[in-house]
């Protein structure tokens, strides 16, 4: 069965490398930025492998390995968030969708739960998976907006750095009653890279600068 968050929603059916921690006044600490290159444009996230190693690493590695590229955001909400990461969204079948995925130890294994105090607010990213706290797999949504009942029953594991206005095109397209998109909102391609931490932050405060500008 699809996997749900709460009763509203988030289920699920080469190693990533730890972003290196940074030190004050160290020009030259780096951490990993995943950019997920959209029919929308580019989101690009940042991790927490301090929090959630085990999650940031099934992240990055199917990042790394391919199964994201081609899938889509099969389910979008307004005021709440946008959910991919399901490789059964690849195939012609929408009624699949949200039933798949597994971690990156291999088909038919998912993540033991690694929740953490990192609250879902607007542009994190967050795991999804079904009622058991230890089924998640490669699914996973972005906050669309803040939604505080999701804290400590979900494993946040990144954040939006930019792109932010891509997640609000995503979850803004028009979508049937069962919440997905009437056009493939797909994962065309995704570049896992190296960014110096300054300028992962100099990102971030600019994407936040121009959302406050834009409401």
């Amino acid at each position: 069965m699809a996997l749900l968050a709460l009763t509203l929603l988030i289920g699920c059916g080469g190693s990533g490398k730890d972003a290196e921690t940074a030190e004050p006044g160290d020009s030259g600490a780096t951490e990993t930025v995943v950019t997920l290159k959209t029919t929308q444009g580019d989101i690009a996230l940042r991790f927490f492998p301090e929090t959630s190693p085990e999650h940031v690493k099934n992240f990055v590695t199917h990042s790394k390995t391919g199964l994201y590229e081609g899938t889509c955001f099969h389910r979008v909400i307004p005021g709440f968030m946008i959910q991919g990461g399901d490789p059964n969204s690849k195939d012609d079948d929408p009624n699949n969708d949200g039933m798949g995925g597994y971690s990156y130890l291999g088909e038919g294994t998912n993540l033991k739960a690694e929740f953490n105090d990192i609250p879902h607010k607007r542009g994190i990213l967050s795991m999804a998976r079904s009622q058991d706290p230890n089924s998640a797999g490669s699914q996973f949504f972005i906050m669309h907006q803040d939604y505080p009942s999701l804290d400590g029953q979900y494993t946040v594991f990144g954040e939006v750095v930019d792109g932010i206005e891509v997640v609000d095109a995503i979850v803004n397209t028009p979508r049937d009653r069962r919440d997905r998109p009437d056009t493939p909102q797909l994962i065309n391609e995704i570049l896992v890279e190296e960014w110096p931490v300054a300028k992962v932050e100099s990102s971030k405060a600019d994407m936040w600068a121009e959302d406050r500008a834009g409401h």
